[in-house]
């Protein structure tokens, strides 16, 4: 395989190839038991996919079809052109502070040309091999990311959550503010569906990978809003969106702005560094994490034609009437767990997430927005996870801990890109000084790292950060 990717020819024939060594588990032992495991694993994952998929685009300003047929499409050109076995493609949380702003300003065919210019970067980036310098973004900065990225969801679900009609707006101070403006419009029964969705989602997912908590959380807000709480004021999907269309296959072009200035130059390259970093980093991270879970014994997944698939998706999945998406880290673990052993799953997935949301399409509008709210808060909750905080302050100095906080206090307040980037910068800086020994006394003052390592009964080490 590596020796195939030497030449560019043989690197573009392998990255064309849909089918490749990843399917190489599907004929070891018994063929047609492999082939359920994938069906049954792509039917459970689309029904798990569903709601997580509306609620990622009403969260970023978009309407709920948007979410399903980009989730499927995703999945579809993941599984035949990416670099991974196990990875289930789709729309994610990280993304939706990025898509928010971009629709707050502009509109989606602008969001299209962001993420086209944004994916053919991608592909260029697999085909130059850059997959391995994009692994080497420091896991603190990742994680501090993911946890401001929790804070910005759960403060954009405040408005679902507890029953208001009005929009709480994106910004994280108007949002707070908004909460106490419209305290008038809350609604009790609104809070109870939030929170028993919420609780729904993680018994179920406690009690069985076969049980789709979220599309179960769905069902007693529809149960709760068509009978016993009918009359208490809950705001449905149909009411913010209209009807949930089923002609799922809208083919939509990219808009170009009617006069380009400074400013919208500026939003365009920020959308689509921020499009193009997302979808790299989290997409490896997925990767990994997937053949760790999965303890892939075969081949590996390969970084570059990870790139190459993320490209294709970013390109051609808001196209139809999408937006970005990348690699579901917490959608994957469910497909591997299910016993997904090929992107026969990720083909499945596809089929099965359309067909599912043509047959609900006319229940899904009658459920409360408070369901939403509930299942996006649950997926901000398991965002911060504490075996990734033990890591970063089992660190050898407190640098990493700083970069973390930093990129996590950061980014509610000024931005994906601004936090990330920085904390990068930072990161940078702060290696070329500690190998010159100018941060040597800092880390020596690492009070909270020696208060850890006092606790956990370590011994104290000063040495230079990973």
């Amino acid at each position: 395989m590596k020796h195939q990717e030497e030449t560019l020819t043989g690197r573009l024939s392998y990255f064309l190839n849909p089918f490749d060594k990843r399917y190489e588990d599907l004929t070891k032992g018994n063929i047609s038991g492999n082939i359920i495991k994938d069906l049954t694993a792509g039917l459970v994952v689309a029904m798990v996919a569903i709601p997580m998929a509306m609620g990622f685009a009403m969260a970023s300003g978009l309407r709920p079809e948007q979410g399903i047929v980009g989730g499927a499409v995703a999945g579809l050109l993941g599984a035949l052109f990416g670099g991974s076995k196990y990875q289930v493609y789709g729309p994610t949380a990280a993304y939706i502070p990025i898509i928010g702003g971009l629709m707050a300003t502009y509109n989606h065919g602008f969001l299209i040309l962001a993420s086209i210019i944004a994916g053919v970067l991608l592909m260029i980036s697999g085909v130059a091999k850059w997959g391995r310098i994009i692994a080497k973004v420091p896991n603190s900065i990742v994680v501090g990311f993911t946890i401001g990225i929790a804070v910005v969801i759960a403060f954009s679900q405040m408005g679902e959550v507890l029953g208001f009609k009005s929009k709480l707006g994106y910004g994280l101070g108007e949002q707070i503010q908004n909460i106490f403006n419209y305290l008038s419009e809350f609604n009790v029964y609104a809070l109870i569906i939030a929170i028993a969705t919420f609780i729904l989602c993680r018994v179920a997912k406690k009690v069985s990978v076969f049980l789709p908590g979220p599309l179960l959380g769905l069902a007693l807000g529809f149960v709760a809003a068509k009978t016993f709480w009918a009359e208490n004021g809950l705001v449905l999907i149909k009411d913010k969106y209209g009807s949930i269309p089923t002609n799922f296959f809208v083919f939509t072009m990219p808009v170009l702005p009617a006069s380009w200035n400074a400013q919208i130059i500026f939003d365009l390259v920020y959308y689509v560094v921020a499009i193009y970093f997302i979808a790299a980093v989290e997409s490896l991270l997925c990767s990994r994490m997937a053949d760790r879970l999965a303890n892939n014994k075969g081949t590996p997944f390969n970084p570059n034609k990870e790139f190459w698939g993320q490209g294709m998706v970013n390109i051609f999945t808001p196209l139809f009437n999408g937006f970005p998406h990348t690699g579901a880290l917490a959608r994957t673990a469910v497909n591997i767990k299910l016993g997904a052993i090929s992107p026969l799953a990720g083909i499945a997935k596809f089929t099965f997430k359309l067909l599912l949301a043509a047959f609900l399409a006319t229940y899904l509008e009658e459920v409360p927005m408070a369901c939403i709210g509930g299942i996006l808060l649950y997926v901000a909750f398991n965002m911060v996870k504490v075996g990734e905080l033990k890591e970063i302050f089992s660190m050898r100095s407190n640098i990493h801990l700083m970069l973390m906080i930093y990129a996590a206090v950061m980014l509610p307040f000024f931005g994906f890109l601004a936090a990330v980037l920085s904390a990068i910068a930072i990161y940078i800086i702060l290696n070329y000084m500690g190998e010159h020994h100018i941060i040597k006394k800092f880390d020596k003052a690492d009070h909270i790292y020696r208060a850890f390592n006092f606790m956990t009964g370590k011994k104290n080490n000063t040495e230079k950060f990973d």
